[in-house]
């Protein structure tokens, strides 16, 4: 509808509101009247907002005269009803809950976290933090055992573990980047696989370890290099650590409301769950 709007109104789209009108004009400010109905300023200024991006692009004078048309004519095909069907009724209200919920959390998100809540939440996430070593490894997947002992064997003829790693390996992720599998820390790998890398460690950047069994396949494994991780500082976390403090009290304002609030359900085996889909029980 809002694309026939604009078609209607692109050819001749009357001129912007003047600069004294728009200095007066408030979200209370009425700019179109349908058989009495008024559509407000607000109104145009909500629907321009939940557009999608392409039409968020168009000139202003555009968007202005196409919102306008689309909110007349949506208020006259409304008009035709004499009652408001019992499906549009329930939407309404969902709606309303949701935007005035989200109305809520929108607040608290906005809220600045003082600088004490921001310190705590860091001592609790890293006061006690130690030095973490992380690893540079790239790997050759195979199926077999003699598959990973004959890359062994290329390599010790002269073949780069890169072109092999990007001929034979069964990672197609790694494989296309030479085996790359870039930095990571103890726990974040099966444990086979850790326990060879740390062996490699032990050796130092560069060298290879015997085919290492896991429930992929076989690995031959290559440490790149080994680095020793500190805990950010709180400037560097500074705003994640605030989103975290915000996001408990979300938590905690709903956990209060909840433990509160008079709340009644209906019995697990009321219903069958499979009720939910049906659309027929909101014909009027």
């Amino acid at each position: 509808m809002f694309r026939q709007a604009l078609l209607a109104t692109a050819a001749a789209v009357a001129l912007p509101l003047s600069a004294a009108a728009q200095d007066e004009a408030t979200r209370d400010t009425v700019v179109a009247t349908v058989d009495g109905v008024e559509i407000t300023l607000g109104e145009m200024i909500i629907t321009a907002a939940q557009l999608p991006p392409q039409y968020q692009m168009l000139s202003p004078e555009i968007l202005f005269f196409g919102v306008m048309d689309q909110l007349i004519q949506q208020q006259l095909l409304a008009d035709t009803l004499t009652t408001d069907p019992a499906r549009v009724t329930m939407a309404l209200t969902n709606q309303r809950r949701s935007l005035l919920a989200g109305e809520v959390i929108n607040a608290m998100s906005m809220e600045v976290v003082p600088d004490e809540d921001l310190q705590a939440a860091y001592d609790e996430l890293f006061g006690g933090a130690e030095p973490e070593r992380e690893f540079s490894a790239s790997h050759i997947l195979v199926e077999t055992a003699e598959e990973a002992q004959d890359v062994l064997d290329r390599i010790a003829a002269g073949e780069t573990f890169e072109d092999l790693a990007r001929e034979l390996s069964q990672d197609p992720g790694s494989g296309a980047m030479g085996g790359e599998l870039g930095w990571f820390g103890l726990g974040m790998m099966v444990a086979p696989f850790e326990q060879a890398v740390t062996a490699l460690a032990e050796e130092g950047p560069g060298s290879l370890s015997e085919p290492v069994q896991t429930q992929f396949g076989f690995h031959i494994v290559r440490l790149n290099d080994t680095r020793i991780v500190e805990a950010p500082t709180l400037d560097e976390v500074r705003d994640q650590i605030a989103e975290q403090v915000r996001q408990r009290r979300i938590e905690g304002v709903l956990t209060g409301l909840l433990e509160t609030a008079d709340i009644t359900r209906v019995d697990e085996d009321a219903f069958d769950p499979s009720i939910i889909l049906d659309l027929g029980l909101l014909e009027d």
